[in-house]
């Protein structure tokens, strides 16, 4: 098959051709039809990521067809259409066993664990665990965006951040995370203020239903004026990049008892931010993080899909094919792109 590998981190990756994956016992694997380019791939590319083991193909945020089923797997058959969490579960530990996958200690995550979907095809382990149905209606570009950003913006937002009606919601960085977590907050009533450096970011966060928005680049203090916007600070904050100065001003930006979800990756120079704990303490502030979703809290995401109070496909973006991939991933850290980028072309 052709896939994107790198043998250096930091180095130029490549399309080559190699082996075609074999489904294990419990798993399967997946032609793939659509795989989104996503910050966290730059990470692992960058050697942020300790699980990663040279040479690599990284890719995570998958939507295909199932081509071939291990022999202990039960729920799934040739033809299906699926996605898969970017946080796989082992089936055995206790965290599994209590619903957690996404805190497996034994996780599963292909482009990073294993390799990923910057390739023809992938293989998923525990499939019967791991893997989701796709609507049939839904195409796979769209599919694509579920794994990682939207099914995670979504958790952060519904489950973790625990945002409702007439609460007051920030959203640090409207990248497909953020932009994901805009949509999913207003779609169960929250006021949404979107925060971002650039204004075709805030114009489309606009679009899918912040009411209102702060360049970053052009106020003197960004927590300031997100609790003047909100009238004392909001509700639920979360920060959607993953840098010391989205962290700070998301937990800086709320009001007494709020919470702050810390969404997007911090690794690197980046792991130790300076926190403000006087107000954290003061407060009585809450900090949570958020690591993906369960393949079995899907189904809520999807209704909601499917109702229409969510459209994940007004946030893909270009969409490119596998030659292009290399280029996409080495320029993650640009931050350029609106929307997300996908890869549709193998």
């Amino acid at each position: 098959m052709r896939a994107v590998l790198f043998e250096a981190y930091g180095e130029d990756a490549k399309v080559v051709t190699v082996d075609d994956p074999t489904p294990p016992s419990h798993g399967v694997v997946v032609k793939v039809e659509a795989t989104g380019v996503c910050r966290s791939d730059w990470h692992g590319w960058m050697g942020h990521d300790p699980d990663i083991t040279l040479p690599h193909v990284p890719g995570h945020e998958l939507a295909g067809t199932v081509v071939a089923v291990g022999k202990g797997v039960v729920r799934w058959k040739v033809g299906d259409r699926v996605t898969v969490p970017f946080v796989g579960g082992c089936g055995s530990c206790d965290e599994c066993h209590a619903g957690h996958q996404q805190v497996c200690h034994n996780q599963f995550q292909p482009g990073f664990t294993h390799w990923g979907s910057f390739a023809e095809y992938v293989a998923i382990h525990q499939a019967d665990l791991n893997l989701v149905a796709l609507p049939q209606t839904m195409d796979f570009a769209t599919a694509a965006s579920l794994g990682c950003r939207f099914a995670t913006s979504f958790r952060a937002v519904v489950d973790q951040g625990k945002a409702g009606a007439g609460q007051w919601v920030a959203v640090h960085g409207c990248g497909g995370v953020g932009l994901s977590a805009v949509m999913i907050a207003n779609a169960v009533g929250a006021n949404v203020v979107a925060i971002d450096i650039g204004e075709d970011k805030l114009a489309l966060a606009k679009e899918l239903g912040a009411v209102a928005t702060v360049n970053a680049s052009s106020v003197a203090d960004v927590a300031e004026a997100v609790m003047e916007i909100t009238k004392g600070g909001a509700h639920v904050s979360l920060d959607a990049l993953g840098h010391p100065v989205t962290c700070f001003n998301s937990v800086q930006n709320l009001r007494r008892r709020g919470k702050h979800v810390q969404v997007g990756l911090m690794l690197a120079d980046h792991a130790k931010p300076q926190v403000p704990m006087a107000k954290v303490i003061g407060w009585e502030l809450e900090l949570l993080g958020s690591h993906g979703m369960q393949a079995h809290r899907y189904g809520a995401m999807l209704d909601m899909v499917q109702s229409g109070k969510l459209d994940p496909s007004k946030l893909v973006g270009r969409q490119i094919s596998l030659d292009e991939a290399p280029d996409a991933l080495a320029n993650m850290d640009k931050f350029q792109s609106v929307g997300a980028t996908v890869i549709t072309r193998f």
